[in-house]
């Protein structure tokens, strides 16, 4: 290969190009993204850099030096607009076009917003950019802030908002908030937390309109109830940056279709990320984005698919001063029992937990709150045991 395009200046697209020069492309590489900054870490976005902790010189994930050796062409703030039918031109918004012999996709995934009037006060945390304008909102005095969506972002931004002194309430439309992800069982315990944080939380209820004429001045709910509000945080999931493929031969889902190894249906084009629906999932999670880079680029060089992406799913969260861990793959009707620590009026103890989830004798994954230790030591028997099974399979 004589050139590789990385489309996505993103995590995901920046371990990518580390990935191509670790392992012996010295071709030409260019780095397209439609956001002007080069590659940040999105994770302290509803955390330390919403409170103010951290500043953006501390999200940058390169610096000089790296850059140097990466020795990319970065084509930033500009989008995608199309690949042709071979796979091998990307076609950009200001008229570009690049050419290559290898393209990976990491163009990840934007936040989805309901189709609501556009008030001010109203926001999504996802870039950088959604980031700067919500934390200059949070910096004007107290504020009467909804978070709708209850998963992590929601719960992370929650946290922020409490721990800078707003009255938060989080508004969720199932019965619970991570049910999909911990089970109803273990989702209690943990929506317990923001119960002992003095955030209100508001579940079996949807949005159905805003008022305000301008700005937003309050959410009116399913269930009737109206709640004042200045600030509205929707963080109700994401959707794949696939737009800019239709039309290409790439298989669209919820994702780039990929096999197992990130390799779409054509050889020289791989996805990697929160874009890429992998073996028939698609996982938005760091260590996804950090992990199957190395898997994509392995294939994309040798033509073909030779190496898997067989890790054991990993993701955390932090929400009011207590770190959440799970890693492994929970399905319905496994059972859970906390094997350390213990729960306290509903929410994890003072000492945190950790919980197995087991089938057939089989723990087949596991959740800490608070035990880091613990965890690191179950995540690794886990996945040990993984490894055993597909062997046996194999």
């Amino acid at each position: 290969m004589r050139t590789v395009a990385v489309v996505g200046a993103s995590l995901s697209g920046l371990y990518a190009a580390r990935e191509l020069r670790a392992q012996g492309f010295d071709g030409r590489l260019v780095i397209v993204g439609d956001e002007p900054h080069r590659p940040y870490d999105r994770p302290p976005l509803s955390k330390d850099f919403l409170t103010g902790r951290t500043g953006e010189e501390q999200l940058a994930l390169t610096d000089s030096e790296e850059t140097a050796a990466l020795d990319a062409e970065w084509l930033l703030g500009v989008r995608a607009r199309g690949l042709d039918a071979r796979g091998r031109t990307v076609l950009l918004d200001d008229g570009r076009t690049v050419s290559a012999d290898g393209v990976v996709v990491a163009t990840g995934a934007s936040a989805r917003r309901p189709p609501v009037r556009d008030l001010a006060g109203l926001h999504t945390l996802r870039t950088l950019d959604d980031a700067r304008a919500l934390r200059v909102e949070l910096t004007r005095g107290p504020r009467r802030v909804v978070v709708v969506g209850g998963g992590f972002i929601g719960a992370e931004t929650a946290s922020s908002c409490a721990a800078l002194g707003h009255t938060v309430t989080v508004v969720e439309a199932a019965p619970l908030p991570l049910v999909p992800q911990l089970g109803a069982d273990m989702a209690a315990v943990c929506a317990g937390l923001h119960r002992r944080a003095g955030t209100e939380l508001v579940t079996g209820a949807t949005v159905t309109a805003l008022r305000g004429t301008g700005a937003v001045t309050a959410v009116s709910l399913s269930d009737g109830r109206t709640l004042p509000a200045d600030v509205v945080v929707f963080g109700i999931g994401a959707a794949p940056n696939t737009a800019w493929l239709a039309g290409s031969p790439l298989v669209l889902n919820d994702g780039v279709l990929c096999d197992d190894g990130c390799v779409t249906p054509l050889a020289q084009v791989v996805a990697v990320g929160d874009v890429a629906r992998v073996g028939g999932t698609r996982a938005e999670h760091w260590t996804s984005a950090t992990g199957q880079p190395r898997v994509a680029v392995t294939n994309l060089l040798a033509g073909r698919t030779v190496r898997s992406a067989g890790e054991e799913p990993y993701f955390w969260s932090d929400q009011y001063g207590a770190r959440i861990q799970f890693s492994g793959r929970r399905l319905h009707g496994d059972s859970v029992r906390i094997t350390e620590g213990g729960i306290a009026d509903g929410a994890p103890g003072p000492d945190g937990f950790l919980a197995r989830y087991e089938r057939d004798g089989r723990t087949t994954a596991v959740l800490a709150v608070d035990r880091p230790r613990a965890f690191t030591r179950a995540r690794r028997e886990l996945a040990r045991e993984a490894g055993l099974v597909r062997s046996a399979q194999s």
